[in-house]
């Protein structure tokens, strides 16, 4: 019940989308498979709420979790989905961290401005939204514990990083052995970095903090936040931080799940290498003010650009080779929709822009619409507590 099974899945059904044919064995693994009558219901119910987010404020305490739990651990930030009767809350904090030498004034002025911290080997290691306005003051880049989507091997406090920004936005459970469904991203195509440790490490530390810890795919969290009125069918793409995750999924089962690994971060520091300026500094200007359907204003939007379009053309011609090289995709008898999301996808014109490119490929199934996802920021983590709520007892 941890992982995706969606090959063996595709398999065994034979291609054929006859979900008939699908043996016992398989209908009791993936803990991401939305099974029966009952727990589509949930989901669907689920899905309706409205969602209402907030970032986590300085000097704020994390609350206890009393209910499922739906974690989206990205490369940029962690967000945290619990279900509150009409609504679905959402507390999100920065993914990152900066150095500064360890000093005796350095932590009175930290713990006058409750800026929060962990000291390790003379160093303060500063985390969360504080990292980048410590990396802007010094013309620096903040340091990511997740790089490319999953667990930094160059970071040594990365996982200690990760549990810190983790536990200042979510407590234990009130009650032992809470569902918890974090997200992962699928295989890599040609990348670096193993997802099985990363998700054996994040369940390392959920266990720990009193959960009961499942996983799902972070193209098919998009699914079942997006599609419900559509069974469930279409292509989930999440563009965060540090990797597009990609997703066909037919009722409910994920086909086909893959990543590359280029996305937000690879745009910001292409293109800040382009310019002369820190990754950091880009990032900023592209989330306050970047519109792809208008011309560049100045040499950072310009270069933003290029790096839109070079993304945008990798995403497509892997759907393309993924697609045309596999025969485990069902027959679908009408056009499924592509759902964007994540916070590379928030720019005006990027939704467009992926419209257009599209009709420059073709692949074995019909695309109805490309969609932007109605949250793009929180689609994974309100996805993820879907199934977390779907699958606790």
């Amino acid at each position: 019940m941890d992982e995706y099974k969606d090959k063996d899945l595709s398999e065994q059904s034979g291609g054929t989308g006859d979900r008939s044919s699908v043996s016992a064995d398989t209908e009791s693994r993936g803990a991401e498979l939305v099974t029966n009558q009952e727990q589509m219901q949930k989901a669907a119910e689920a899905s309706q709420k409205p969602v209402i987010a907030e970032e986590k404020e300085i000097g704020s305490s994390a609350e206890p979790a009393s209910g499922p739990v739906g974690l989206d651990i990205g490369s940029s930030n962690i967000i945290v989905a619990q279900s509150r009767r009409d609504r679905i809350h959402l507390v999100k904090q920065l993914n990152a961290f900066f150095t500064v030498p360890k000093s005796k004034f350095a932590e009175r002025i930290l713990a006058k401005n409750e800026v929060m911290y962990f000291e390790s080997e003379g160093q303060f290691y500063i985390y969360g939204n504080a990292a980048d306005n410590f990396a802007n003051m010094f013309n620096a880049n903040s340091r990511r514990p997740v790089r490319e989507g999953i667990l930094s091997a160059s970071e040594e406090e990365g996982v200690h990083v990760l549990q810190a920004v983790t536990g200042s936005i979510i407590k234990k459970p009130k009650n032992f052995g809470e569902t918890l469904c974090f997200a992962i991203p699928g295989e890599p195509l040609n990348g670096t970095g193993s997802v099985v440790y990363h998700e054996s490490m994040i369940k390392t530390f959920l266990g720990k903090m009193g959960y009961t810890p499942i996983s799902i795919n972070e193209g098919m969290a998009i699914v079942m936040s997006e599609l419900g009125d559509d069974d469930y069918t279409g292509i989930g793409i999440s563009m965060g931080g540090g990797m597009c995750n990609i997703c066909l999924s037919y009722l409910s089962y994920p086909v086909i799940t893959y990543s590359i690994q280029e996305a937000g971060d690879y745009i910001d520091t292409m293109a800040g290498m382009s310019v002369g300026v820190s990754a950091t500094r880009v990032k900023s200007q592209k989330e306050a003010e970047l519109d792809l359907s208008r011309e560049p204003r100045d040499r950072i939007t310009a270069a933003l650009q290029v790096f839109y379009e070079s993304l945008i053309h990798k995403l497509l011609e892997s759907l393309q080779r993924i697609f045309n090289s596999t025969d485990q995709i069902p027959k679908i008898s009408r056009p499924i929709p592509i759902v964007l999301s994540g916070g590379t996808a928030m720019p005006k014109g990027c939704r467009e822009g992926f419209e257009k490119a599209l009709k420059t490929i073709k692949l074995p199934v019909e695309i109805s619409t490309v969609r932007l996802a109605s949250d793009p920021l929180n689609t994974t983590a309100k996805g993820a507590l879907i199934m977390a709520m779907a699958e606790s007892q």
